[in-house]
């Protein structure tokens, strides 16, 4: 895996179900309203210049019904065509400004969005990294990357799009009601008999569609989930022959989400046909009233007209502004979740509470315990110290606690007792690195990959640290040498040489402790000499503890650490143990007469 100051992505939990996970945190509306405000201070001057071009644009607009209805009054009158020129060239003008005023209000907007939600993404990006990967494992990886993907995409798409429609709607429905008011108030007074269905519809609708769109949230994220797990242990759902299990589960989970979005589908569509009715009942009501009116002399037929017009013309942004009730709440609940990530707490320094520690490149674990599920504890009562400079390897069996202890002292889990502490306490990010077999490579320049563990460094220092692992030769056999396109969509690079690519970051980040995690199982046997000797030239001079996949990687250590159900049973050095007698001399002994892996897990 990619080696930057002890971060690295955990596998899934193997046989994780959806009901059985701890999702990640949603923030409470309170809060997610008070984190919109937060995004919005930086942009208040950029939001009020929009608004009011909005609004002056939405004013000028409204002045084309009452031309209009100026125009029926002079055709009623039997005014000659000329008498229509100057209405026509007024109707000109207000289209122009309107149509400015528009483009420049909506400009504003867009760019105070638009920093609104790059603020937001790069503030949950920021504390996605930093979260505790043990929090992450429990959520599975399905939560958080269906936040990442799908409720970024439906915020995005708000901010971009519905936002400055629903500003426009909004502005369009309060001035036009203003200028009924102005033309006749009976005309405002009826034209509200539309505002109670409208109000009900949209009460009935948000009681139905809040709860709706977070249980489609959750179902797409279960269904991501599934979809992950199953798709990365495609090997081992082949091998164990459980495809049909695993398809079926894909489709449990595929058929919930299909059927929470039939069912937001149906609930649109009634809201939609509830609004209709109140346009009926409310256009009928002005036109009736403009009737009456005109018949009793009131208010003369143009006027009539632009009452209708004005009211005819509130359908559009009523039923935009209603209508993005649903693209609102779908945003809410998507934005309730990046900000309970954003909110979240990060993951506590891997150094703890050390008194008296001595060394900067020292480990101590004392009495340290730790349970992935309450009452199954996989580690009892570990204590272990590791001196500065001192390679210690970890041997056992399959479920023997290896991979458990080495991610506990590079900080991914935390002791449910003891503590563990690295050098002085000083608490450095930089202290400990962690490398496993699981080797990401970024897409970009070879020297951009390697620049990740060191932004500042140097062509020669690139090259010095691809030798010391013995990468230099294929890197720069490359097309482009260092400046090959690597990663997806790039030259491919092999198991091995992706697993040197992350050594030779190891050796650029520089950290005083270093945790392999069976960095060299993917190589394979016909590399797995020449890896091991690149792993053994990356942790030289530095304290480094071995999950060894391959007894030969023990070996060589200066002690070796023998894990059996959670425990220590044996330490020592290689010699020692083998005349000892013991497991490590029954595994070894294994290994040299197959040479099949047998002290594998």
């Amino acid at each position: 895996m990619t080696v930057t100051d002890e971060r690295a992505l955990a596998a899934p939990v193997e046989g994780e179900r959806g009901e059985e996970r701890e999702l990640l945190p949603t923030a409470s509306g309170k809060r997610t309203w008070a984190a919109v405000r937060e995004l919005a201070r930086p942009h208040r001057r950029t939001l009020m210049g929009g608004f009011a071009a909005l609004v002056a644009a939405t004013a000028v607009g409204l002045l084309t019904a009452p031309v209009l209805g100026h125009v029926i009054d002079l055709v009623a009158a039997g005014r000659p065509a000329s008498a229509l020129t100057a209405p026509a060239v007024w109707l000109v003008v207000i289209a122009v400004a309107q149509g400015a005023a528009t483009a420049y209000g909506l400009g504003l907007v867009a760019r105070a969005g638009e920093g609104m939600l790059a603020a937001l993404r790069e503030r949950f990006v920021e504390r996605a990294l930093r979260l505790p990967l043990e929090r992450v494992e429990r959520a599975g990886s399905g939560d958080l990357t269906s936040r990442v993907t799908n409720d970024v995409s439906v915020i995005t798409s708000v901010v971009r799009e519905a936002v400055p429609a629903l500003a426009r709607s909004l502005l369009t429905i309060g001035l036009t009601m203003v200028a009924l008011a102005v033309l006749d108030w009976r005309f405002l007074l009826v034209a509200l008999l539309a505002v109670p269905i409208q109000a009900h519809t949209v009460r009935w609708y948000a009681r139905r569609a809040v709860p709706l769109y977070a249980a489609q949230r959750v179902a797409v994220g279960a269904q991501q989930q599934e979809l992950l797990g199953s798709v990365g242990g495609a090997a081992t759902v082949r091998a164990l022959r459980l495809e049909d299990e695993h398809v079926g589960r894909v489709a449990a989970r595929s058929r919930a989400a299909v059927d929470l979005m039939l069912r937001g589908a149906r609930l649109s569509t009634r809201f939609y046909s509830r609004l209709n009715l109140a346009e009926f009942v409310g256009l009928s009501a002005v036109l009736v009233t403009g009737f009456l009116l005109v018949r009793g002399g009131s208010v003369s037929i143009g006027t009539a007209s632009a009452a209708a017009l004005y009211f005819h013309n509130l359908f559009t942004p009523i039923n935009v502004a209603l209508g993005l009730v649903d693209d609102a709440q779908s945003a809410t609940a998507g934005l309730a979740r990046l900000v309970g990530v954003a909110d979240a707490a990060p993951a506590p320094s891997p150094v703890r509470d050390a008194p008296g520690q001595v060394g900067d490149g020292s480990v101590r674990v004392s009495g340290v315990g730790y349970s992935y599920r309450p009452g199954h504890p996989v580690l009892h009562d570990i204590d272990l110290h590791i001196a500065d400079g001192e390679k210690v390897a970890l041997v056992g069996a399959s479920g023997a606690g290896k991979t458990t202890l080495a991610r506990l002292i590079a900080g991914i889990h935390q002791p449910d007792r003891g503590h563990v502490a690295v050098g002085d306490g000083s608490g450095s990010r930089g202290d400990v690195a962690l490398v496993t077999q699981e080797v990401h490579v970024f897409a970009g320049p070879l020297a951009d990959d390697l620049r990740l563990a060191r932004p500042d460094a140097t062509d020669e220092e690139l090259r010095d640290a691809l030798a010391r692992v013995g990468a230099l030769e294929w890197a720069l056999a490359l097309p482009e040498g260092l400046d090959t396109v690597v990663g997806e969509s790039g030259h491919r690079l092999t198991a091995a040489q992706a697993q040197q690519l992350a050594l030779a970051r190891l050796v650029l980040a520089d950290p005083r402790v270093v945790v392999l995690d069976e960095a060299t199982a993917e190589a394979g046997s016909a590399g797995a000499r020449a890896l091991e000797a690149s792993a053994a030239a990356a942790v030289e001079g530095r304290t480094a503890l071995v999950v060894a996949h391959r007894l030969t990687q023990a070996a060589s250590a200066d002690r070796i650490v023998v894990l059996d159900g959670g425990r220590i049973v044996e330490a020592g050095a290689h010699d020692e143990l083998v005349r000892a007698g013991g497991r490590y001399a029954r595994l070894w002994r294994a290994w040299s007469d197959g040479r099949d892996g047998g002290a594998d897990g």
